[in-house]
């Protein structure tokens, strides 16, 4: 069994479901729902693996 971390890590969750949301709202507005949603997980994914790089 490992030892806990020193430190808590940081969660990236939160920016791939806000990206999700975000992205489908706008792409709402421009007609285009679907791709809306899958650019808003692309740059919340991207921020999570970001938050990732960083914590590590």
């Amino acid at each position: 069994m490992a030892p806990p971390p020193d430190r808590p890590t940081a969660a990236g969750g939160f920016p791939i479901a806000a990206g999700a949301l975000l992205g489908t709202v706008a792409g709402l507005f421009a007609g285009q729902p679907s791709i809306g949603f899958l650019a808003g997980l692309a740059v919340g994914v991207a921020i999570a693996i970001a938050i990732w790089l960083r914590d590590r």
